[in-house]
């Protein structure tokens, strides 16, 4: 795995040069030593879509790369970028120590936007403790061991978005519903008899055909450090209020190198792509009921970009095994991996049995 790592951003307040930090959900940072709000200018930027084969002939096309430091996690293997003036740090996906002296400079594609963190660590923190206390037969430890605030912290984490214009030439089969009257014998009282019934059959006729789609920011995750699953059920994104990159919606939080490049993000969205395309070939066909045999798809006028989304990220090891959940930094929303209580499963299965015997041996009594 190609190994990355990058720095939080720091900036000096206009009024007392202390080091300022983004506050989320605010369109400035504010200085914790004399409160002066020091604004973020907005940058009246256009958030371009860079060519897709002109990206892969020259590594990174017409998008502008930068410089950043990252630092790589031997235990899981994620890289991160680092909080500033640290001596010791842990793994923000695993929580195992950092080995600071391998941070390394590296380049890498500039995101041309990013969704600025709206949920501060404490509101993130609520909505954990929610859905922490929604779990069915979760151990006691669990629920004890992530109110700790030292198990979350905010990362930047990075996506891919992709254009393109589709056309399909598929083949298949359309099946069309119809009905037969049927005898059958059975028997009644007693006494064999002769029945009809209604039996619905489908004839099925072979089609091919030619559907054509645009797909406008196909969204995909370049990250491989944390459950892609989890990472998708975030969603959905306000990808309408994507902001112009700007470093200072870093400061304070963590940031990740991408691990999936663009090609390999191109990939991943076609597999996103085929669902739909397999829905449109389905309605194109028409019918009862469809059967898609083969499906060819030009991809053309393909174009990308690559943006960062705010995650709160928290790591729990429970009988030494790692747990992992994520926040949505914009909605709240909570997804994860969790441990389960095989005590308390198998007093719930015991109390069901107690239950229904008490309620069979009442009824055998009637």
């Amino acid at each position: 795995m190609e190994e990355q790592t990058a720095e939080t951003q720091v900036f000096g307040c206009n009024n007392c040069g202390a080091d300022l930090q983004y506050q989320p959900g605010t369109e400035h940072l504010e200085c914790a030593y004399c409160g002066t709000d020091n604004e973020i200018p907005k940058l009246e930027v256009e958030i371009k879509e860079f060519d897709f084969y002109e990206s892969l002939k020259t590594k990174t096309g017409a998008a502008e790369d930068y410089v950043d430091t990252f630092v790589k996690c031997d235990a899981c293997g994620a890289s991160s970028t680092l909080e500033p003036n640290l001596t010791s740090a842990l793994c923000p996906y695993c929580a195992s120590p950092l080995v600071l002296e391998r941070a390394h400079e590296e380049h890498v594609i500039k995101p041309q936007s990013l969704l600025p963190f709206k949920l501060t660590k404490e509101e993130a923190h609520t909505a954990f403790k929610g859905w922490i206390k929604g779990l069915w037969f979760a151990p006691g430890d669990l629920k004890k061991a992530t109110l700790n605030f030292d198990h979350f912290k905010g990362i930047y984490l990075p996506y891919w978005t992709f254009d393109t214009d589709t056309s399909s030439y598929y083949r298949g089969q359309r099946g069309t519903h119809y009905y037969v009257t049927e005898k059958y014998t059975t028997t009644e009282d007693g006494k064999t008899v002769q029945k009809e019934r209604r039996v619905r059959k489908t004839r099925w006729t072979s089609v091919s055909g030619n559907v054509s789609h645009f797909f406008d920011d196909i969204l995909v995750v370049a990250t491989e450090s944390l459950p892609n699953k989890y990472l998708y059920k975030l969603e959905p994104w306000d990808l309408e209020n994507l902001t112009p990159f700007d470093k200072k919606f870093l400061s304070g939080f963590l940031s990740e190198k991408y691990q999936v490049d663009q090609q390999q993000g191109f990939e991943k969205a076609k597999g996103i792509a085929d669902q739909k395309i397999r829905s449109l070939i389905r309605s194109d066909i028409g019918g009862d009921e469809q059967r898609i045999h083969t499906v060819n798809t030009d991809y053309s006028d393909i174009t990308f970009k690559h943006l960062l989304l705010p995650v709160y990220v928290s790591a729990y090891r429970f009988k030494d095994k790692l747990y992992q959940f994520l926040i949505n930094g914009r909605t709240g929303e909570v997804q994860g991996q969790r441990p389960y209580s095989w005590i308390k499963i198998t007093l719930a299965v015991l109390a069901v049995l107690l239950v229904v015997g008490v309620i069979a041996f009442f009824v055998s009594k009637q």
